[in-house]
């Protein structure tokens, strides 16, 4: 019975540990606006896109799994709100976020938050 308490359940506990750090995660907020260079999703018409490099502070040891998320949009009431953002070009070091509308919808600026996990 000794043998159970010292040895196993030490065992057992680390092996929850090892598994519980394993997984990580990192995560921030993201936003796109007129004041970067090349922003044009509130001008002219048609499908226009707009790009925002994430570096990862601490590289992954593998690819993560993205999750996106939009919490403010501030477009013309004029027109509707087209507008699409997706995760690409993930890897361990960042990925990039893609921000795009089309048709007669303008976008002054779109932000958000990220969250980046493996397990």
């Amino acid at each position: 019975m000794k043998y159970i308490q010292t040895t196993i359940i030490p065992i057992f506990f680390l092996s929850i540990t090892v598994s519980i750090s394993a997984q990580t995660m990192q995560s921030s907020s993201w936003s796109v606006n007129q004041s970067l260079a090349g922003y044009s999703l509130d001008k002219n018409n048609g499908e226009r896109t707009i790009t925002l490099e994430v570096k990862f502070e601490t590289p992954f040891t593998k690819e993560p799994q993205i999750v996106l998320s939009v919490t403010q949009i501030d477009s013309d009431q004029k027109t509707n709100q087209r507008y699409n953002v997706e995760a690409v070009s993930i890897s361990r070091d960042g990925f990039t976020i893609r921000v795009r509308t089309w048709a007669d919808s303008k976008l002054f600026s779109v932000s958000g938050y990220w969250i980046a996990i493996t397990q």
